[in-house]
């Protein structure tokens, strides 16, 4: 019963993903989802009481697997460089293997429909990251910039190294994604 109860809340996300990237919230009906999930109407509000509901936990779900992937291999490096470099690397493999999902938080992070208490829930996934932004503050790697700053001016440098490599298909990605690590690391250290 619970793998069935599973399928059908997996189904619903997917197709809420697919239908929110194509059509935007407003231009998604409830009715639409679950058609496209194969589930009856009714069943979508057993899971999710309203469309903000699902909303939420689907940015709730992708953004666990973001921070996932973000931190996969990276306490394995020794340097805040290197560590830096791998969270860089995550980043934008994760948004270019995951066009939708990347697609969905560029459109959504922030969007009103996401909770306060969701984006609160959704931090505590990525307390390894601010610890490593702060380690590098407090130590004066990174200059005297906020950790707030710092945080937030990598993150969004990897999306725009993402969509800049959607766009433009350079013939060398992996020197693009290279050359981006530099020019934010090199504005980010004394």
């Amino acid at each position: 019963m619970k793998k069935q109860v599973d399928d059908k809340k997996t189904a619903l996300l997917q197709a809420a993903l697919k239908l929110f990237t194509e059509r935007g919230f407003h231009g998604t009906s409830t009715a639409q989802i679950s058609k496209e999930a194969g589930v009856a109407t009714g069943t979508l509000f057993n899971y999710f009481p309203t469309k903000e509901d699902l909303i939420n936990g689907l940015y709730f779900e992708i953004k666990g697997e973001l921070s996932r992937k973000m931190s996969k291999d990276v306490q394995a490096q020794n340097t805040l460089h290197d560590k830096f470099k791998k969270i860089w690397y995550n980043l934008i493999e994760w948004g270019l293997s995951n066009q939708e999902n990347f697609h969905f938080v560029d459109q959504f992070c922030s969007s009103p429909y996401i909770t306060n208490y969701t984006r609160e829930v959704v931090m505590d996934e990525y307390l390894f990251y601010h610890d490593l932004v702060k380690e590098g503050v407090t130590s004066g790697d990174f200059g005297d910039y906020s950790g707030e700053m710092v945080a937030i001016m990598f993150y969004q440098s990897s999306r725009t190294i993402v969509n800049f490599i959607l766009d433009s298909e350079p013939q060398d990605k992996n020197k693009v994604i290279e050359d981006g690590f530099q020019i934010i690391w090199g504005g980010l250290v004394k």
